[in-house]
């Protein structure tokens, strides 16, 4: 309860608004990312830019998981069920009738003869996203530890299962074409930094003090009336509707989608990004995207085998997975709290701008 109750005090109330630290922090967070988004747009090729958009995406789902899980302090595996609802949910609306009468064309509910403008799409996905998450937070909410993290896990499953056997509408295991592309770089790149925003408006907002404060002393929490289970229902709500959010971008990004996209692959790269970077922080999420991106990216350039200072290498199938666990694993046992620690990037600036003039 002490961050929660420092953070509150007058004295810092009066000196600058919890919604001005969010914002300032959050845009200071996302510079980095506008950053690289610039130099890859201005001199990188488009294979490159490709790579630099599904990093913005997984970007979106690492802030999305950090709202919830860095924030209750419940592990939380269900993160990429609401990126595929988004994603399918935008195939479904917006993919061109004649698309549809390939791909879904007995759709029920009358939904193969439904096509929406892509931004009408995105509203009424979110809209039905965030039903699917007020009902799964009310369960999730009443529950904590290893609980929390086992049902948001069937959660995952049951989605998988409903993109898998329900063929009708989500085409099974086959890809799902035909989707409008009308998202670039620059639009992934601008919503990744008003996520960043909003992830660090929700963090330093009373609310999300007072979630972090329920993780770190619940008896304190529970002594001083404080609803755990309302502040869970709310930051699990935010994290579905940014995780969806991501879906909807890398669906009108990629214009295909498939069930395995949204998978366990997904969950276990994005939760190995938060851990790396650190899941108390909005900048943990972000730095653990771009060294993890860039990292694996770098490994998957010795999977096939190559020759590298004269020494040829054997093919090494696997190792990007190899790299996941690893990275979890080290990560937990040797710096729990991530490379960025519990500060925040326009935090440590701060720290060390005093630091050089003098001053505590």
């Amino acid at each position: 309860m002490s961050e929660a109750v420092f953070r509150t005090s007058p004295t810092r109330a009066r000196r600058r608004p919890w919604w001005l630290v969010g914002i300032s922090g959050g845009l200071v967070t996302a510079i980095p990312v506008v950053l690289i988004g610039i130099a890859v747009i201005l001199i990188a090729p488009t294979y490159y830019q490709n790579l630099a958009a599904t990093a913005a995406i997984n970007l979106v789902i690492v802030v999305g998981l950090q709202v919830f899980m860095g924030n209750s302090g419940i592990a939380h595996l269900g993160h990429s069920a609401f990126a595929g609802l988004g994603a399918y949910g935008m195939a479904i609306l917006a993919t061109p009738l004649m698309m549809k009468r390939l791909s879904i064309p007995n759709a029920p509910f009358g939904l193969a003869q439904v096509e929406l403008h892509p931004a009408i799409a995105v509203i009424v996905t979110l809209a039905v996203v965030a039903v699917v998450a007020v009902i799964s937070g009310r369960v999730i909410a009443r529950l904590s530890g290893i609980a929390a993290t086992i049902v948001s896990l069937a959660f995952l499953i049951v989605v998988h299962s409903m993109f898998l056997h329900w063929p009708a509408l989500f085409k099974g295991n086959q890809g799902f074409f035909g989707i409008p592309q009308v998202v670039g770089l620059p639009a992934i790149l601008a919503c990744g930094v008003a996520v960043i925003v909003i992830a660090r408006l929700f963090r330093e907002s009373p609310n999300g003090l007072q979630l972090r404060a329920t993780a770190q002393n619940p008896q304190a929490a529970d002594a001083l009336a404080i609803d755990a289970r309302a502040l869970r229902r709310q930051s699990w709500v935010l994290s579905a509707l940014i995780c969806a959010s991501a879906g909807i971008l890398y669906a009108l990004f990629a214009g295909t989608i498939s069930p395995r996209i949204f998978y366990f692959q997904q969950v276990f790269m994005t939760l190995a990004m938060l851990i790396l970077g650190g899941m108390g922080t909005v900048t943990g999420a972000v730095f653990g995207t771009l060294i993890l991106s860039i990292g694996l990216e770098a490994i998957r350039i010795f999977e096939s085998g190559g020759v590298v200072a004269g020494l040829t290498l054997p093919p090494m199938l696997g190792l990007s997975g190899v790299a996941l666990g690893a990275v979890i694993v080290l990560c937990m046992a040797l710096r729990p709290q991530g490379i960025c620690g519990p500060k925040e990037l326009d935090e440590m600036l701060s720290g060390a701008l005093r630091r050089l003039r003098g001053t505590k």
